[in-house]
């Protein structure tokens, strides 16, 4: 205890002591601190002289993650529901889609000669698509019953491949948008197509239906290309 003894009075002793290393040997300030915290119980607080200021712990920088997808017609307990949509402003919402039917050369053929039994395949499968945009609300039964202001579809046929190329288009002003009716129009026209010709090949297929683009709302516009 000699050199507790001899170092002591310059330290204040009280809960709050410090241990000031000014003017005493490192090795004697280690062996009072020790000596220190056997008697008090705890070791001494750093001194505020000669020594640097005590180092804050370097929190880790985080990115903020990208805000993930949510379904929103399904509700906290995962039940389906319809969306609320009053809350939206209107705007005008316009939305592209389509598809292709693959026909084979023999009913390509007859189809672009115009020689399907059943009549003129792509006159009534343009007045289908229009009319399955009209109905789509009533096919997927979570859509809103929409006011379209337009529907497009047009057919082309392509030699390069035999088949029939639908691209769809639906127009509104409201809030929310009409992707559902563009897809609607190019997949029942396509369906459209596949019952005029079915009487001649089996093996057309209807595939690569898709959104094109689409714009309007608070997501703004999108486009696959």
């Amino acid at each position: 205890m000699s050199i507790f003894r001899s170092v002591l009075p310059r330290v204040a002793r009280s809960n709050s002591f410090r241990c000031f290393s000014t003017g005493v040997p490192s090795d004697s300030i280690a062996e009072l601190n020790k000596e220190m915290e056997s008697i008090f119980g705890e070791s001494p607080s750093p001194s505020p002289l000669g020594s640097s200021p005590p180092q804050q712990p370097v929190q880790p920088a985080y990115e903020a993650e990208d805000s993930q997808p949510v379904l929103t017609h399904t509700d906290s307990s995962g039940q389906a529901k319809m969306v609320d949509v009053s809350p939206k402003e209107d705007s005008k919402r316009v939305a592209i889609a389509s598809c292709r039917v693959l026909l084979g050369q023999k009913v390509f053929n007859l189809v672009a000669s115009n020689e399907i039994a059943k009549g003129d395949v792509l006159t009534v499968a343009k007045i289908a698509g229009i009319t399955g945009a009209k109905q789509t609300s009533n096919l997927i039964p979570l859509c809103h019953n929409i006011n379209l202001s337009h529907v497009r579809v047009d057919l082309t046929l392509n030699e390069e491949d035999s088949s029939v190329v639908i691209e769809g288009e639906a127009t509104t002003s409201g809030k929310t948008g009409v992707e559902m009716e563009a897809m609607t129009a190019v997949t029942i026209a396509g369906l459209t197509v596949y019952d005029m010709c079915k009487a001649a090949s089996k093996d057309i297929c209807i595939t690569d239906v898709c959104l094109q683009h689409k714009s309007g709302g608070k997501s703004g516009s999108w486009s696959r290309n």
